[in-house]
């Protein structure tokens, strides 16, 4: 039997935050739940961008009962002007007697004076209460809001051998239907989709979000140094915008022609290869706050030993199929020791259907070599 306390309504706001992963932008999920008496009364989730927050749903469905109530919100509520008005004046307006707040905000136009503001008027308010749910939750936005640059997830689909295609390059299908539909729902959530153009090449994709229900079409990111995608490559359609990743030393004539199938090009780096750390730079400027990584060997290795991965999602399906050339996850030199291997930390595993998803965290990210 789940006990009602503090923990059990505040999982119901991280509940109604999560529903909104992928929806609100730049911007964090966050889901209040208004409480009077032991009755709710009011429920709120930050929508979208630019419109109002979770508290202001929840206090405008509790109307008049919000005055002495408990408040539950994931973030710690604003205390600034921006797109709309301060959350923590709301709260003190409407007469709330308790706040009980998931996690601070690490935005450093609130960090921690939204909670001092309600303090300071006399709202009891207790922070921390599934803080570590919390802070996950919003694990893509904490890292864009306190460093500009996006977060990154490497996803993969791989056999047991570490194999991402035969010997022939065919890889249809590795993972079943169900890993397949749980990658689309994390396109669904990320600003971006990035892929290499050996990717593109090979398989043509179109990089969309395709579920059994409408979902939302990502940006497109292709890491083409010499400008070798092919004019009528699908992922130029009209679906979804796509931004390629070059270097000045592609040819200008394509670059034009590219240009006008409604591609944008940005130029990062003079080298033969594309900047990496200069890209993500880049993305993360033009408001990306996160990208979901599905390249092929040679790309994820070099993300990986530039540091730009900050989390893995390794789809496995329960195959072996060897082969001497079929490509392997990750392509690049790696450690001549044990000891030196790239590791991870807060390892999960989840089944999806016969296929099962690694999840973790890299705490070593290798030598630099972008």
């Amino acid at each position: 039997m789940e006990l009602i306390n503090d923990e059990f309504y505040m999982q119901l706001a991280l509940n109604l935050a999560g529903g909104t992963s992928g929806q609100t932008g730049v911007n964090p999920v966050v889901g209040c739940v208004v409480v009077q008496q032991g009755r709710i009364v009011g429920l709120g989730a930050h929508l979208k961008r630019g419109e109002a927050h979770a508290e202001v749903h929840a206090l405008n469905m509790a109307g008049s009962e919000a005055r002495g109530a408990t408040v539950y919100v994931t973030l710690e509520p604003c205390s600034h002007h921006g797109k709309t008005p301060p959350c923590a004046d709301r709260l003190i307006a409407e007469g709330v007697s308790r706040v009980v707040v998931a996690a601070s905000d690490p935005n450093s136009l609130v960090a921690g004076r939204g909670i001092e503001r309600l303090r300071e008027h006399g709202i009891e308010v207790e922070v921390g209460v599934l803080g570590i749910k919390a802070r996950a939750q919003n694990e893509k936005f904490n890292k864009f809001i306190t460093t500009g640059l996006p977060f990154i997830t490497l996803k993969t689909a791989l056999t047991l051998d570490g194999r991402i295609a035969t010997r022939t390059g065919h890889s249809r299908w590795i993972t079943g239907p169900v890993a397949r539909e749980a990658v689309h729902t994390l396109r669904h959530r990320h600003n971006a989709i990035m892929v290499g153009v050996e990717t593109v090449l090979a398989d043509d994709p179109e990089l969309t979000t395709r579920l059994s229900v409408p979902g939302l079409h990502p940006l497109r990111v292709v890491v083409d140094s010499r400008l070798r995608i092919l004019e009528d490559a699908r992922i130029l359609n009209d679906a979804a915008p796509t931004v390629i990743l070059t270097t000045d030393q592609a040819d200008a004539e394509k670059a034009e022609r590219l240009r006008q199938k409604g591609a944008e090009l940005v130029y990062c780096g003079s080298g033969s290869r594309v900047d990496l750390v200069a890209a993500m730079g880049n993305l993360g400027e033009r408001g990306v706050a996160s990208i979901l990584l599905e390249g092929g060997g040679v790309l994820n290795g070099a993300m990986l030993q530039a540091g730009l991965v900050d989390k893995l999602m390794l789809f496995y399906a329960p195959k072996i199929i060897g082969g001497e050339g079929a490509p392997a996850a990750f392509a690049f030199a790696g450690p001549e020791e044990m000891s030196s291997a790239l590791s991870l930390s807060d390892v999960s595993i989840e089944a999806y259907g016969g296929d099962w998803c690694v999840t973790g965290y890299p705490i070593d990210a290798g030598s630099p070599d972008t």
